[in-house]
């Protein structure tokens, strides 16, 4: 009898599933009936159920309605033209004959934007190092790492004052950072934190990023727009978001940092966008990458570079999820909807935050809670400890990821006083509470 063979792949080492999906995991696992989750970056409506915006179901029945034939075809490897530039035009504003500076390609989400970002700038820049912020989304170490780049984080948070702790940034970018390095910045309503530079700050990074010669690069979340950088010229950065409009529920204040550095003519940079959670496109995974350059022969070369890396991972994106975005900005009816639906889910989160902080208040709980309500976006860093939060799992069934980010969305009328009385008994042994230290997923 032949011996079992013997695997190349033996020598592996176990890999853990991604925290935030093994927090999923244990909470479907959890019988009990007060279970409350708080760690998934997906909004959901008072009653605690996935939201399909208003917006979304009349553009899916307009689409339905025309019975397109071609709606199955591939599309091109740069993705929907009507598409990527009507993302481009909500994220930068009009640019006029500048337009031609831009190279923009649709993605598979955030994701796939950053993904392909970190990939081009790798192969085009060779960048000594990219600066994360401290913490940051737990997927842009694996993006970047994976790409080649070595990862170094810039400060970002105080774990006393739980805020933005800007002198500390500055000075380590400056002190550090390198000619050609890229810094990644979140352009609105920061994950995992929820504290956003003032525009007074954004202009300080800025005035860094042309000093140091740094690339910039931006993640605008679904619940902003993002840019992520890089640099043909001496001088670059990149910006990521997800949130674009998310935040304040209004997409042109969300984008001002983006179209800041944009505006300097200084700078290029480069701009990942998801429409996940601004129009609750979860699962059908759009996005858009964005090149700001500093001539049009840059970006037609740029172009060229990003379409092969384009086809060497998924060749083409999806259709759908693009086209119920392109319909609503490109409707003008549709586009004044969404903006109300984006007032509902902003307004929404930003009244459970001042639900959970007077509770809080109300109970006495240890500690300073205004950041709670300080804060902007989905996510709060609410300063809990990973003990904390393991002892809020196992006696009051609520689930939140083990740094103290908690997805505001998650809170209900229904479950904001249970969340706050589990976050008071988790605390109130370890009383005054200092917060945990900032984990950032290395």
């Amino acid at each position: 009898m032949a011996s079992a063979p013997t695997s190349h792949f033996s020598h592996l080492p176990v890999v853990p599933l991604d925290s935030i999906y093994a927090i999923k995991q244990a909470y479907a696992a959890d019988k009990h009936n007060r279970k409350v989750i708080l760690g998934s970056g997906v909004y959901r409506d008072d009653h605690g159920d996935p939201w399909v915006l208003p917006v979304v179901r009349e553009a899916e029945r307009m689409l339905e309605a025309t019975n397109d034939a071609s709606r199955y075809e591939y599309l091109p490897i740069t993705g929907s033209a009507p598409f990527h530039d009507a993302a481009r035009d909500l994220v930068f504003g009009s640019l006029g004959s500048d337009v031609e500076r831009v190279v923009s390609i649709h993605t598979i989400a955030g994701t796939g934007a950053n993904s392909l970002g970190a990939r081009f700038l790798k192969d085009t820049l060779n960048p000594n190092s990219v600066w994360l912020p401290d913490p940051t989304w737990v997927n842009h170490h694996n993006i970047w790492s994976s790409a080649g780049v070595q990862v170094r984080y810039y400060p970002y948070w105080d774990v006393s004052s739980k805020s933005l702790t800007f002198g500390d940034m500055k000075r380590m970018l400056e002190t550090h950072a390198r000619p050609k390095d890229v810094v990644v910045l979140h352009a609105c309503a920061h994950n995992p934190t929820g504290v956003d530079p003032t525009r007074g700050q954004w202009k300080a990074i800025a005035d860094v990023c042309e000093r140091k010669g740094l690339f910039h690069s931006s993640t605008v979340p679904s619940k902003c727009v993002p840019p992520l950088g890089w640099e043909a010229i001496s001088r670059l950065g990149t910006n990521e978001s997800d949130s674009l409009g998310f935040a304040t529920g209004d997409l042109d204040a969300d984008a001002w940092s983006i179209r800041h550095f944009q505006s300097r003519g200084t700078l290029e940079l480069a701009v990942a966008q998801s429409f996940s959670k601004n129009m609750g496109l979860y699962g059908e995974r759009v996005g858009a990458l964005h090149l700001w350059m500093a001539s049009k022969d840059a970006a037609d070369k740029a172009r060229g570079h990003l379409t092969r890396l384009q086809r060497g991972v998924v060749s083409t994106p999806p259709k759908r999820g693009a086209r119920i975005a392109t319909l609503i900005m490109l409707t003008p009816t549709l586009l004044e909807k969404w903006k109300i639906d984006l007032q509902v889910m902003s307004s929404r989160i930003k009244m459970m935050r001042q639900a959970l902080h007077d509770e809080l208040v109300l109970r006495a709980a240890p500690g300073d809670w205004k950041h709670i309500i300080s804060q902007t976006g989905m996510f709060s860093y609410t300063g809990l400890t990973p003990e904390q939060v393991e002892k809020m799992q196992a006696e009051s069934h609520v689930y939140m990821h083990e740094s103290g980010r908690m997805s505001v969305a998650g809170l209900t009328t229904a479950n904001v006083q249970y969340v706050a009385a589990a976050v008071h008994a988790a605390i109130a042994v370890d009383a005054p509470t200092g917060g945990n230290k900032s984990p950032s997923a290395k």
